[in-house]
């Protein structure tokens, strides 16, 4: 005690304080991120991902995105990374310019990355139908930490979307 004493320490009721750092004690912090803030571009209207009868059966298709971008929706700062869309076709394909256009649509949207990668999954599921996908979300390190979100259809059992 006696070191933060010499900091200069202060003690405001519940709160104790020195220079550069505050610590609370009894005291609820308001959320820094609301149910607004998980919700946010979820509602957003994407366009339609075109696609065209597929012609054989039992191939994978991969399509790298290595510019993706978004914002968070939080802090308003713009989120960099690598989207991956791995499926087997059933019946469609993916028509790449109308996914292309698709992807484009989150580069000003306020969205978690996280969502990001599921909402582009169901969507992919939507128009395509295929026998199974997976959406792979690679974002680069902000603040030093970077994200690698991974969401595959079928969904586990049990598990749906909210």
């Amino acid at each position: 005690m006696r070191r933060f004493r010499r900091m200069n320490r202060k003690s405001l009721g519940s709160l104790v304080a020195w220079p550069g750092c505050w610590l609370q004690y009894g005291m609820a912090k308001a959320p820094r991120y609301t149910p607004q803030h998980a919700q946010a571009g979820l509602d957003a209207e994407f366009p339609e991902i075109e696609t065209w009868p597929n012609q054989f059966a039992g191939y994978e298709i991969v399509v790298d995105d290595p510019e993706f971008t978004s914002v968070c929706p939080k802090t308003g700062l713009p989120d960099f990374g690598v989207l991956t869309i791995r499926y087997m076709p059933d019946n469609h394909c993916l028509e790449l310019k109308s996914l292309k256009e698709y992807l484009q649509s989150y580069r000003n949207l306020g969205i978690f990355q996280e969502n990001i990668v599921n909402q582009v999954l169901d969507d992919v599921v939507r128009w395509a139908r295929p026998i199974w996908a997976e959406v792979k979300g690679d974002f680069r390190p902000r603040g030093g930490i970077s994200t690698v979100i991974v969401a595959r259809w079928p969904r586990p059992k049990g598990k749906t979307a909210k």
